[in-house]
């Protein structure tokens, strides 16, 4: 791995998050600026911003319309996997995990992120691009972005070091307590593909997680690109037959179920493990 492409990640964040801002401040069906005006007002050449563009297609948030532009995409349905009083947890994947940091610098949280965390668009973070491996091979690439004031002195070193929330507790006084979290498809660009030792536009998995600590104030934002030859998420779902499931058909199902299938109100518990795929 060469130190060009771990840069090139960190740079690809960036000009992502800022189209993802645009489109969050749009609505479905609406233009976004060209990509010649874009480039301009991002300062970065016209190809990495057309790589920006073509991951946003691929994963459904934006449309490209031949001789008319780009537009925002429609919004995607969300399934809630667990009903509000469910109990979740969260087993430690398999085979030895470990981190090497690409980037960490200080930044403004803009309003994308900042609505997440609770902050002023101006509020200053700690942005960490950071290589997840497993048994030695590249598994995932993490962009964390926790507020400054939680974790004065953070350094590459403790972010490379064991588990991070425990770290936080330990050294940093932050307790998380839950999060709330997306998986979608998606697939890698260039710079991602060079890290994780993929081809580019292999499948990987895009997960996006908000941590909260125990008295409910956001502490950490992060979105995660998972190779998808060589991870998978598992969940183990226990299902009642309790009153509720009349009610639970007229809301919709869940992944994988057919509408009327067990689509009960009363799903006790979901077990959600990360399985590591042999190579």
């Amino acid at each position: 791995m060469t130190s060009s492409s771990s840069g090139a990640v960190p740079k690809r964040e960036r000009v992502r998050e800022f189209l993802l801002s645009l489109i969050e401040s749009r609505g479905a069906g609406e233009a976004i600026p060209s990509e010649r005006t874009l480039s301009a007002e991002l300062g970065v050449s016209r190809p990495t911003l057309r790589a920006a563009v073509d991951e946003l297609v691929a994963t459904g948030a934006l449309v490209r319309e031949h001789g008319r532009g780009m537009f925002v995409a429609p919004a995607k349905i969300t399934q809630e996997l667990v009903s509000d009083d469910t109990t979740l947890s969260v087993p430690a994947a398999q085979g030895t995990w470990s981190s090497r940091v690409l980037e960490q610098s200080t930044i403004q949280a803009g309003a994308r992120i900042g609505r997440r965390l609770r902050l002023s668009p101006a509020a200053r973070l700690v942005y960490i691009a950071r290589l997840r491996l497993v048994d030695g091979l590249p598994m995932a690439i993490e962009h964390l972005h926790i507020p400054r004031e939680l974790v004065p002195g953070l350094t590459p070193a403790e972010l490379e070091a064991g588990d991070l929330y425990e770290h936080l507790r330990e050294h940093h006084d932050v307790h998380v307590h839950e999060a709330t979290q997306s998986i979608e498809p998606t697939v890698v660009n260039e710079a991602e593909a060079e890290v994780l030792d993929v081809p580019v536009l292999s499948p990987a998995l895009l997960i996006e997680r908000l941590t909260t600590d125990s008295s409910g104030r956001p502490v950490e934002y992060v979105h995660s690109v998972y190779r998808g030859d060589r991870y998978r998420i598992v969940s183990r779902l226990a299902l009642g037959t309790g009153a509720g499931r009349r009610d639970a058909a007229r809301r919709g199902h869940h992944p994988g179920i057919p509408p009327g299938d067990f689509a009960h109100g009363d799903i006790i518990t979901s077990s959600t493990v990360g399985d590591v795929q042999d190579g």
